[in-house]
C-alpha cells in the first residue's frame, strides 16, 4: 500500500499540517479537485488538491496533463524561478494527475468540520486551570 505525506493547509489559521496516510483513494484526481478528508481522518472537512512532488522530487504542475514526466520549458513557478526578467529554462516537472508514485499532496482547506484540525490529529494539548 503506497502512504504519501499530504500537507494540509488551514487559510483561517495559516498553519500546515503533516498527516501520513495511503494515497490510493486518490490515484486519478488531478490538481483542483475536491475530496473528503476523512481519508486522512479530518471527519466533515472538504479538501481540495494544490500541487504535490513524486518520489524523485520533481513538483506537479497543473498545466500538463496525466501523471507523466517530462521535460518542458519554463518561466514561471512551480517547477522554476527564474533570476532575471526574461528567463526561461527547460526543466523535469510532473504532470496534474497523482499517480502511485506521487509522495507528497499538498492539499487546502475549502469547507470546515465540527471540530478542529489539531483536535481531530490529537495534537491539541489540555491545559488544566489552577484556579
Amino acid at each position: 500500500m503506497p502512504t504519501a505525506k499530504f500537507v494540509v493547509a488551514d487559510p483561517k489559521t495559516g498553519r500546515c499540517y503533516q498527516i501520513e496516510a495511503d494515497n490510493t483513494p486518490l490515484v486519478g484526481k488531478r490538481i483542483g479537485e475536491e475530496f473528503d478528508g476523512k481519508i486522512l481522518g479530518l471527519e466533515g472537512y472538504k479538501l481540495v488538491i494544490t500541487g504535490g512532488t513524486d518520489d524523485s522530487g520533481f513538483p506537479m504542475r497543473p498545466d500538463i496533463h496525466g501523471s507523466r514526466k517530462v521535460r518542458v520549458l519554463l518561466s514561471a513557478p512551480p517547477g522554476f524561478h527564474p533570476r532575471r526578467k526574461g528567463e526561461r529554462r527547460r526543466k523535469t516537472v510532473r504532470g496534474n494527475t497523482i499517480a502511485p508514485d506521487i509522495v507528497q499532496i499538498n492539499c487546502k482547506v475549502v469547507e470546515y468540520g465540527e471540530k478542529s484540525i489539531p483536535e481531530l490529529l490529537g495534537l491539541e494539548e489540555k491545559t488544566e486551570n489552577s484556579e
